[in-house]
């Protein structure tokens, strides 16, 4: 192991502009060179999944149901096949909440590895858009000729082919997402039916796809640089213990270009700037890991490991590691800190899990009438009149049976109807009388528990009070 080399001072590391902005003020487009290598083949076939799982999803059903529908306009939210209404709004929050301390976790330990392996900008940006361009137009070089070139057939085949398929892609992204949103049922209509009669679907559409487009031909990093709220707070979620795709500094300083039958005396980085070249934010990863624009997509590591394969030196100068190992010299090691982190990772989403098995797929509300009081029967016994509501958080419609569970000997009848019948996804309305003997009575104030049942089976149970005349 080659000894561990002084860190590159503040004025020889320090870097004050975005990298995709010149002195000027103004955009520089970035040709990165097409990527290879196992990291990139592995991160292909998750992106080849996650394409896959995202253009099924919408059409996907649990019992029925779609696996996800955000419904943000009728505040009807479906995850996993099951409904969430603003009643369900605690179980969102804590969700919500719990998602949040996910990624401040998942990032302190495992850096930005979501940015490049899973988030659909980086997925869609690098493994559809961007293969279209190789594809049509070659690589960096070829790319930066092309765009300098004179408007000749050749230039106006390839740039037309390209940003067609680029619509196409952006529209087929549009109607996924809005699939998410409103449902394939909905979605259908809108492409089936005649263009006048959901005027603002198509609207959403148009603008869903213009947007995708932008996104992916013109503004494409600038979205992780400047867009992104989790790129903007990496920064204070990263210490040196972080895993991260980082720079040996400590092996590859100073360094020297590779010159023939010359002794090396300088470290194993030749200054060959294939890491920058490669990079698809522009940057150098030799300036630091803890750069804001570095999503983690390991492009760097597999170009630097191909060098040195060629130049005969051990691969990882360029590797997923932390700061602190860099600096001290050492290898990567699964540390306690790690281990904590990612048990209490595990911990919140089992408790996501458990707030979604148990949940109850029908939520009942049982409030005593205002302005009544008791009323004494014939045979002696007293009533309460009630009111019900009964949500159906399924896709199932149910005929639906009261009865006093606690005390054993209450009864109860409805109130202007033979029985309660709850639609699926809907609600259901009624009023009945709780009927108690004297016997049952032990105060003026007593609890009362109504059991709700479907098919004899009890589905949800509601608590209530029961009042009675003075003993």
């Amino acid at each position: 192991m080659n000894p561990v080399a002084p860190k590159p001072t503040a004025a020889e590391s320090f870097r004050d502009t975005i990298s995709t902005i010149d002195a000027e003020g103004k955009r520089v487009w970035i040709y990165p060179k097409k990527p290879s290598g196992k990291l990139y083949n592995a991160r292909k076939w998750v992106s080849y999944g996650l394409l896959t799982l995202l253009f099924a999803g919408p059409w996907l059903r649990i019992g029925e149901l779609p696996v996800l529908m955000l419904n943000v306009v009728e505040r009807k939210f479906i995850i996993l096949g099951q409904i969430f209404w603003p009643q369900d709004f605690f179980i969102l929050l804590l969700g919500f909440m719990a998602f949040i301390l996910f990624i401040i976790l998942f990032t302190v330990v495992y850096g930005r590895i979501f940015c490049g392996w899973v988030c659909p900008q980086t997925i869609f940006l690098e493994m559809v858009f961007r293969r279209i361009e190789y594809w049509l137009e070659g690589d960096a070089p070829q790319q930066k000729a092309l765009d300098r070139a004179d408007w000749t057939w050749n230039k106006i085949w390839r740039k037309t082919s390209k940003h067609a398929l680029f619509l196409l892609i952006s529209f087929l992204i549009a109607n996924t997402f809005l699939a998410y949103i409103i449902g394939t049922e909905a979605l259908t209509r809108i492409v089936t039916d005649s263009p006048l009669e959901h005027l603002g679907g198509l609207s959403s559409m148009v603008i869903f796809t213009g947007l995708f487009y932008a996104v992916f031909a013109r503004f494409r990093e600038q979205v992780c640089t400047i867009a992104c709220p989790y790129g903007r707070l990496q920064g204070v979620m990263l210490d040196k213990n972080t895993i991260t795709v980082a720079y040996d500094y400590g092996r590859g300083e100073p360094r020297e270009k590779l010159r023939k039958n010359q002794e090396r005396r300088a470290g194993d980085c030749i200054d060959c700037k294939q890491c920058v070249q490669v990079c698809p934010t522009g940057i150098d990863i030799r300036n630091g890991a803890q750069q804001m624009e570095c999503i983690n997509c390991t492009a760097c590591i597999d170009v630097c490991n191909s060098i040195m394969d060629l130049i005969n030196k051990p691969q990882g100068l360029i590797r997923y590691d932390s700061e602190a190992h860099i600096e001290a010299g050492t290898r990567f090691q699964v540390t306690a800190r790690i281990k904590a982190y990612t048990a209490v990772l595990l911990l919140l989403v089992g408790v996501m899990a458990g707030l979604l098995l148990t949940r109850s797929n029908v939520e009942a509300t049982v409030l005593r009438t205002p302005g009544q009081l008791f009323q004494k029967t014939g045979r002696g016994t007293v009533t309460n009149l009630y009111n019900i509501s009964v949500i159906n958080k399924t896709n199932q419609a149910m005929p639906l049976e009261l009865r006093v569970l606690e005390p054993a000997a209450g009864t109860v009848k409805l109130v202007g109807q033979r029985g309660l019948q709850l639609p699926a996804q809907g609600k259901a309305d009624g009023v009945f009388f709780a009927e108690l003997p004297p016997a049952a009575l032990r105060q003026t104030s007593n609890q009362i528990r109504i059991g709700v049942y479907s098919g004899g089976r009890l589905i949800t149970e509601q608590q209530t009070k029961f009042l009675a005349p003075p003993q």
